[in-house]
């Protein structure tokens, strides 16, 4: 912290899982093989989706788009994470405390509306089966991922220019192992509770939007298909399983932590590390080992780079 007059905060201090050094060890060794795992099943998706003709669909090609921004998740913060296991000075600069939460919010925002464009294409594949084709074109999808992306940066942006210029003089602790927005607004050294009341409206009314969103598209499927034959209905209610495990693991731990912002629970910091670290990797076991069409196109790769 500098001194002085003017004194600001220029670094914080993360809260890291509690133990001894050997049980320290044991967390560096547990999540850097579970963030390496993490990175190479979501690229694995991705290089299977390029690189198989019969995965260039829009169904793919947003779920290659999902499993980028899962590994994007789990690259803001868990990386800083895993080395603050080995070190005894757990800290992290103003810029990078700041970049944390600004890649936070926009990769979940980006991620929370492309659930919800996932979601409108299953209720065009399925609903509107005839019309599929013109409707979802690539011009239609490169359009739902632009957007989603779009809401996503103004999502961070309008979190983050009311909290870059917040004077932090005085405590610098953060009882995460992250910058969480919250967390970091209450070191400020003046009143915050609109601004927190802002942010948590902000946060809340996006999330709210997509989730009510992902709800209409579920029920107007099954209603669409509940007088079709009992094979459409069991393809439908199997996709819309993985759909809504996916949603239930993102948006549970989220509306948990943010429904009792003004107090700290230990299990928050459970929670963040669940979305954060191991949601990221679920996302594509979840999508890809119920998905015949994933995995025999990732053989085929296989076969493909052994010949090779």
């Amino acid at each position: 912290m500098d001194q002085g007059n003017n004194s600001r905060v220029t670094e914080f201090v993360l809260y890291s899982l509690p133990g001894p050094r050997e049980l320290q060890l044991f967390y560096f060794t547990f999540f850097t093989l579970l963030y390496l795992f993490t990175l190479l099943g979501n690229f694995l998706i991705v290089l299977t989706v390029l690189s198989e003709p019969a995965l260039q669909t829009p169904m793919y090609f947003l779920l290659s788009n999902l499993s980028f921004i899962d590994a994007c998740l789990s690259t803001f913060a868990t990386p800083k994470m895993i080395v603050n296991f080995l070190t005894e000075h757990k800290t992290i600069s103003f810029a990078g405390c700041m970049a944390q939460i600004f890649f936070q919010h926009a990769l979940v925002g980006t991620e929370m509306m492309l659930l919800v464009a996932m979601a409108y294409d299953r209720y065009v594949a399925i609903c509107r089966p005839l019309q599929y084709a013109v409707i979802m074109s690539i011009h239609k999808c490169i359009g739902l991922v632009v957007g989603s992306w779009l809401i996503g940066v103004l999502h961070s942006v309008s979190q983050l220019v009311f909290t870059v210029n917040l004077p932090f003089c005085g405590p610098n602790k953060v009882d995460n192992f992250f910058c969480d927005l919250l967390l970091v607004i209450e070191l400020a050294c003046t009143d915050t509770y609109m601004l927190e009341i802002l942010m948590l409206s902000d946060s809340g009314l996006l999330a709210m939007i997509s989730f009510v969103l992902l709800l209409i598209s579920y029920m107007v499927i099954l209603v669409t298909v509940q007088h079709r034959s009992s094979e459409g209905m069991t393809k439908a209610r199997a996709t819309l399983t993985a759909h809504f495990t996916v949603v239930t693991l993102f948006f549970g731990p989220c509306i948990f932590i943010y429904a009792w912002p003004f107090n700290n629970f230990p299990v928050d910091k459970v929670l963040s590390i669940f979305y954060s670290v191991f949601t990221p990797l679920l996302n594509p076991l979840i999508y890809t080992l119920r998905n015949k069409e994933v995995i025999s196109a990732m053989q085929k790769l296989r076969t493909r780079k052994i010949s090779s």
